[in-house]
């Protein structure tokens, strides 16, 4: 498309009331101007985050107001197509990956922070690595994590767990990673010692570091912060981006947006271009976002949910 496209449409999946996935819908909308700083991507591939399901029931809008009617998804994966003002080091036609500013469930969207999609990296995969990649690194850096250390991570089995656990043992740390029967195997695959969790996690994970967890990741926002703290002997070195619950206990709670790095973003990706890095991904074409919001809303879902386009 490319230049001033003011009053051209293109199709994308909105919600214009809070709701159950049955208020998304498709729309034919304005294509979005670029503006200073901004790149506008014909979008290949959006990325589907647990926050997406929260902010379309209207959840989280005391923490992210939402203007309607909204277009879903932090994540994107597609081509250059128009550049704002200043606009320096990227080209129409680079293949890139990064985070979207106006909604990636559309067939263009704007973005500011966006890295090269390396040749040997499918869209899928590398649309599952902007938001995961960077709340994997932010939590790990907020731990402390080093060489040496045992790290218990809750609910491992999802996108931001089959990158933290990775990411973590690549410090030189060991990682406890616990999640349902299913996904034992799964996490063991990425290098973590697995364990289920529920009753009796205490014991399951002393019996596994008998010297004690350094530092505790809960990515399930269940009830696991009260085992955490009896694991740890108080409430230092926990970090959650699950648990509301957080702050009344004295635990930090951790949430994103504010790091986001293209040059850690472009590492990321030839990591996972080269294999060195795994992602495990699960593609729904776009006009199936509301199913893949339902199965996103119920959880357990392993690696990471995608919304392809043509």
């Amino acid at each position: 498309m490319g230049g001033d496209t003011r009053g051209v449409v293109m199709k994308a999946i909105l919600f214009d009331r809070f709701g159950g996935t049955d208020v998304l819908h498709e729309a034919d909308i304005e294509v979005p101007q670029p503006g200073p700083g901004q790149v506008r991507v014909r979008v290949r591939a959006a990325g589907l985050n647990a926050l997406d399901g929260k902010i379309r029931s209207g959840a989280m809008e005391a923490a992210f107001p939402t203007s309607l009617p909204a277009v879903p998804g932090a994540e994107l994966a597609g081509v250059v197509d128009a550049l704002g003002e200043g606009v320096q080091d990227v080209q129409v036609g680079d293949e890139v990956l990064g985070w979207s500013d106006t909604g990636s469930y559309a067939q263009y969207a704007l973005a500011t922070t966006v890295a090269p999609k390396p040749a040997g990296l499918d869209w899928q995969h590398a649309v599952a690595l902007p938001v995961a990649g960077e709340t994997a690194e932010r939590v790990l850096d907020l731990l402390g994590v080093t060489a040496g250390e045992t790290v218990l991570m809750h609910g491992a089995a999802g996108a931001v767990g089959t990158l933290a656990i990775q990411l973590a043992t690549a410090r030189g740390a060991r990682v406890i990673a616990t999640a349902g029967p299913t996904n034992q195997d799964y996490l063991t695959s990425l290098g973590a010692t697995a364990t289920l969790y529920g009753e009796g996690l205490v014991e399951r994970v002393r019996a596994l570091a008998p010297d004690g967890v350094d530092a505790v990741f809960d990515l399930a926002g269940k009830g696991a912060l009260e085992d955490s703290v009896a694991l740890r002997g108080g409430t230092e070195r926990i970090v959650t981006i699950a648990d509301f619950r957080a702050h009344q206990l004295g635990i930090t709670f951790s949430s994103g947006g504010q790091e986001r790095s293209a040059a850690r973003l472009a590492a990321l990706a030839q990591d996972a271009a080269t294999g060195k890095l795994v992602t495990t991904v699960t593609a729904y074409p776009v006009d199936q976002a509301a199913t893949a919001q339902q199965i996103s809303d119920a959880g357990h879902v392993r690696g990471k949910l995608v919304l392809t386009l043509d």
